[in-house]
């Protein structure tokens, strides 16, 4: 048995509570970053959900999905899965709320997992 002094504290795994995941659709984000012809990424995304103060504390599940609202619209729709708890209480917090994008006004909705999503690719 070791020692109390040689004991690694980062092998320590604090207790956590029972997690899920929660799906959210982030509506009205340009497709085109920066009035460029290069289109919004994962990792974009993941930089502004950072730099959102209503995104405080939550952590991601997956990777962000971005696609085109329609093939003739310059506005996306981003398909965000994050962990939470098992009542859903961090995700109902973001329910039907909105922030900036840059000049855009984003919301955010609550969906169901659609498995098709999951395949998608960013174009």
């Amino acid at each position: 048995m070791k020692e109390l002094n040689n004991v690694n504290l980062n092998d320590i795994i604090s207790p956590r509570l029972p997690q899920s995941k929660s799906y959210l659709k982030l509506l009205d984000i340009p497709y085109f970053h920066n009035n460029t012809n290069l289109s919004v990424t994962s990792d974009i995304i993941e930089g502004v959900i950072k730099s959102t103060c209503i995104f405080d504390n939550m952590v991601l599940a997956s990777y962000s999905q971005v696609i085109k609202a329609s093939s003739k619209s310059n506005i996306a729709v981003i398909w965000v899965d994050i962990w939470n708890s098992q009542n859903g209480t961090k995700a109902k917090c973001l329910i039907n709320r909105y922030f900036n994008v840059g000049h855009y006004i984003t919301t955010i909705r609550g969906i169901n997992m659609n498995p098709s999503i999951l395949q998608c690719k960013n174009y």
